[in-house]
């Protein structure tokens, strides 16, 4: 199979400035959105998990069996996995009790590990090789994991650092900035560049997400979460019909 042909069956986005602010914005959501579906409405982190897990079976099968890229296809499966991660990093911070750095380091040595077994299988961590069934697969799993481990590496920042929600924020934005520039001005791998950034935004939604609707007295906002969430998902699809996204043609 030849390159454009490859090509044409790329099925994720350009990485794009709008690609990383929409980014931003749905692992925002999914802070807001899990914590709606968990605390809001008192389903608990395991049943909240269960559905928001069902819901990523549902749209990351029709990521994958769609022939060519769709924009809300792909952001919808961003969303379900940022809102599946924000409940199933909760459940096992909480719930199960490993507390955050256990969920941290776990949920690390699950993300190396999906890195290496795709590596090995596939050759390539490129979004130019999500070109087939079994590297789309590899990418979806990978994903879930990085969302996951980025709500419970903010939420170690906040809590167990005691780091609060704004120095927080400021650390996670400033090596997104250290990374903009590596890419800017440094021949170190885009790969590497881009899945470092994607890994590192999801904490940085996450602490912008309990900012926004944590009470006022834990440092928060305390807006609603509902309407947090609201606001967030109109600000995703404002900026994708402004702004019309293509697939991916080239290495990250």
């Amino acid at each position: 199979m030849d390159t454009l042909q490859k090509q044409a069956l790329t099925k994720v986005p350009q990485v794009t400035l709008i690609f990383w602010l929409v980014k931003i914005l749905a692992t925002t959501l999914g802070e807001t959105a899990g914590d709606a579906l968990s605390m809001s409405l008192n389903l608990g982190y395991l049943v909240s998990s269960v559905i928001f897990i069902g819901l990523f079976a549902i749209v990351v099968a029709i990521q994958i069996r769609s022939k060519h890229y769709s924009s809300s296809i792909y952001w919808a499966t961003i969303i379900a996995t940022t809102t599946a991660g924000t409940t199933m990093a909760d459940f096992a911070d909480r719930s199960l009790g490993i507390g955050y750095t256990g969920g941290t380091l776990l949920l690390v040595s699950l993300l190396c590990v999906s890195f290496s077994i795709w590596y090995v299988s596939a050759g390539s961590l490129s979004n130019q090789s999500i070109n087939n069934t079994k590297t789309e697969c590899f990418y979806w799993v990978t994903i879930l994991l990085s969302q996951t481990l980025g709500t419970a590496l903010g939420d170690w920042t906040v809590d167990s650092a005691g780091l609060g929600y704004d120095v927080s924020a400021l650390i996670f934005g400033s090596l997104l900035l250290v990374l903009l520039a590596a890419y800017l001005w440094s021949s170190i791998s885009r790969t590497l560049l881009f899945w470092l950034s994607f890994i590192l935004t999801r904490p940085l939604g996450a602490v912008v997400g309990d900012f926004l609707d944590k009470p006022i007295s834990h440092g928060g906002l305390e807006f609603s979460r509902f309407s947090a969430s609201a606001a967030l998902l109109f600000g995703m699809v404002l900026c994708l019909m402004l702004f019309k996204q293509q697939a991916a043609t080239t290495h990250h």
